[in-house]
């Protein structure tokens, strides 16, 4: 049985239009305030990521298909242990997060009801599952992430809306933990951060963290759209979390790949 229901549709152009009320100065500031937090106060840093998330969802959905998230089928792939279900459920949609790591689903100790173990590269789901498929922080884990996004895609049900979410290697919090040293190289940044800390990083270069460009996603997004096979829509690419009147800086090539810490793209299954 298929996820989900019927929706309409809504030109590329105003896909964003209730996001960008909401993409303010101060909503960027309060965001950056959290990240230091990751590691040491998890919940701190995801809870108030998950709020984001959750609004940011429901307005691009909003926007391109007139509905709200009420009754629809959300998959997270890379839920980590479910911070984003709350949030999710308060809008009426049924969040399913799919994790291929056990030790990340049980982290926090929450209980997230009909979460999935497997991989973002080969989703357990048949085709035109669910209404809106998003990754949040996640292909820069993957080693083959544009395998992970036309998964996500697969997935999606024609109308329906995938949103990917990543963090740019170039950009400030590529190396996350051990940032800023990975513009000297992931490898060295990983070997400064054992000697300092005594430990491997968590996000380990090479194994768990891998540069990816912001122009790798654009051109990926860009030639799917373009893919008579696949029959997606590219609607929007966005920086995540700079204001509004810092968006432009998407369109630049090179200064995006230092300026954009976060790409948002936004496709359309149209059939």
């Amino acid at each position: 049985m298929r996820f989900g229901r019927s929706a309409g549709s809504a030109p590329a152009t105003s896909v964003t239009a209730r996001f960008r009320r909401r993409a303010t100065l101060g909503r960027s500031v309060r965001l950056l305030r959290t990240f230091p937090h990751e590691q040491t106060d998890p919940a701190l840093f995801y809870g108030s990521l998950a709020t984001d998330t959750a609004a940011m969802i429901g307005d691009l959905y909003a926007a391109a298909t007139g509905r709200d998230l009420t009754g629809t089928t959300v998959l997270d792939v890379g839920g980590g242990p479910g911070y984003f279900a709350d949030e999710f459920a308060a809008r009426g949609a049924r969040y399913v997060p799919v994790e291929p790591d056990a030790g990340e689903m049980h982290a926090a100790g929450l209980a997230v009801p009909g979460s999935i173990r497997g991989s973002g590269t080969a989703l357990p789901f048949r085709n035109d599952a669910v209404d809106v498929c998003f990754s949040s922080n996640v292909a820069e884990h993957v080693a083959d992430p544009w395998d992970m996004a036309s998964e996500m895609l697969r997935v999606t049900r024609p109308g329906g809306l995938m949103v990917l979410s990543y963090t740019v290697w170039l950009g400030p919090f590529g190396g996350h933990e051990t940032g800023p040293w990975h513009y000297l190289g992931g490898e060295r940044a990983a070997r400064r951060y054992r000697r300092k800390h005594g430990r491997e990083p968590k996000n380990r270069f090479g194994e768990s963290l891998f540069p990816i460009r912001a122009g790798d996603g654009l051109l990926w997004a860009r030639a799917v759209s373009k893919d008579p096979g696949v029959t997606a829509e590219l609607l929007a690419s966005f920086p995540r979390y700079h204001p509004r009147w810092a968006w432009w800086i998407t369109a630049i090539p090179g200064l995006r790949e230092v300026g954009v810490s976060n790409l948002v793209l936004v496709l359309r299954r149209t059939a």
